[in-house]
Parts: structure tokens; sequence; C-alpha cells
């Protein structure tokens, strides 16, 4: 099974672009964020001429998640992260896809920092943690992927020194993703590629594609019960050259069969 995850930055903007992608590349499962549509502008159509169900989570002008399947039964688990009932962000959503527990999220950026919005990042990550623990206690598989609006560590980054204020970089949220990884997750990426300079993002200023100049910040963790079927992680860096396309890269992992 081949699982992507793709931060698209508005789904009906660059819906050209999200549609070439998924026909060039056919992932099984496609993980969104930031669609930046409400529910009903969701292209539900396009999708589904693509070859794809889906289900999304939609708020307008902003956030915005969604899980898109092209073969196996898609089963809506959860939309939302438990944990605050006054959080109106639409930042995750849990399906069952394949026999596979998939969570779709979409961390808080956080900056300014120190400030409101970062500790409104730090908040929603201990949330998710704590959810995190939940889904490890049951033996299925589980993968938790998208945005994660953190860099771990300084090979994720370049230029580090430049990022060090930055709410994407900070100690306190670096030290919240080893929080959650410690608890029995693989990071897919650098399982596979423990060393590599590896982006997923580029600014779309001072020509950050054009001189490799990124960060890796859209994450796959997998479950014990995943870690061992991990075959390839990848990144579809050429994507962000495409014209009009997100400032993000799509990511993919390939899972062999049970």
């Amino acid at each position: 099974m081949k699982i992507a995850t793709y931060n698209v930055n508005g789904v009906n903007g660059r819906l050209p672009v999200l549609l070439r992608w998924l026909e060039e590349t056919k992932p099984d499962v496609a993980c969104l964020q930031e669609l930046k549509a409400p529910d009903e502008k969701f292209p539900e159509q396009a999708i589904l001429d693509a070859g794809y169900h889906a289900i999304w989570h939609g708020q307008k002008s902003y956030n915005g998640v969604a899980i898109l399947s092209r073969n196996a039964d898609l089963k809506e688990l959860r939309r939302g992260l438990p944990g605050d009932p006054d959080d109106t962000h639409s930042r995750y959503i849990e399906a069952l896809v394949g026999g596979i527990v998939i969570g779709c999220l979409y961390l808080p950026n956080g900056n300014p920092a120190p400030g409101p919005k970062f500790d409104y990042k730090l908040n929603w990550f201990e949330r998710l943690t704590q959810h995190a623990a939940g889904l490890l206690k049951h033996d299925i598989p589980v993968v938790l992927t998208g945005d994660y609006n953190v860099m771990p560590t300084e090979i994720d980054v370049y230029k580090p020194e430049r990022w060090v204020d930055d709410a994407l970089f900070r100690p306190e949220t670096r030290q919240a993703f080893k929080t959650l990884v410690d608890q029995g997750w693989t990071d897919a990426i650098r399982k596979l590629h423990p060393n590599e300079k590896i982006y997923t993002f580029y600014d779309y200023f001072r020509d950050a594609y054009g001189r490799d100049a990124g960060l890796r910040i859209d994450h796959f963790l997998l479950n014990p019960q995943l870690s061992d079927r991990l075959i390839s992680a990848q990144v579809d860096r050429h994507v962000r050259g495409w014209e009009k396309s997100s400032d993000h890269c799509p990511v993919w992992i390939e899972l062999a069969d049970k």
C-alpha cells in the first residue's frame, strides 16, 4: 500500500496540481492538509472523477484536512482531536482504510513565539500525544501523518541557526515531537534515510526551492505493527517546481502487505 501526505495549500485553487499529482503517482491513500475550504466547497466530484473516495473536515479560508482512498473502503473514525471541546479548528481526521488506522493532521504553526498561538500549538501537541498513546494500546496498524510544523533536528532545516526562535524549531516544539515519537512511533523517513538532507517544504520567497533551502515538516509516524512493513519513504520534490504548486511537496511511504 502506498500512502501519501500533501499539504495542498488550498484544495480548490491548486486543484489542477493535485489532480495531476494523483494521476502521475496514484497513491492508494492520500492525506491532504490546508484545504482552506468549507465542507460544502470541497471538490468531491473532481476527486471522484480522479478515482478516489474522500472524507473531509473543512473550514472556511483556513485549515481543513481530508483522506482520499483509491481502492480500499474508507470508514471515518473521528473528526477533530479530543481534549478541547472549544477548539473549532479543522485540523484532524481519522479513518480506517484497508485495515490501517490513518490519522491525518495539520498541527498549528505557533508563530509568533512566545505568545497565545505558540501556547495553542503546544497544547494541541499535548492533545495529539495523549490521543496517540491511546491508539498505541490497540493491536491494529496505525499511521499518523501530515504537516506537523516541526523540524525535529538540525538536519531537517536549511541553516538551522536562522530558525532558533521560530515556533517550528524552538526547543519546546522539538521536545514535544520527541515525546510523541518516544511513545513507540517510528519516523518513516528517518528510519530509511537516517542521515540524508531531505526537505518537504520550500518557501515561496528568495528562490528557496531553486536553492534547495527547505524544511522537513511533513512526517509519517508508524506504530510497531507497521514499522516492520515499511518498504520505502520518499518525497515528490519535483511537484514543488510545477506552476502554481503548493509550498509543500507530497511525501509518501510504501508498506508491504501484512
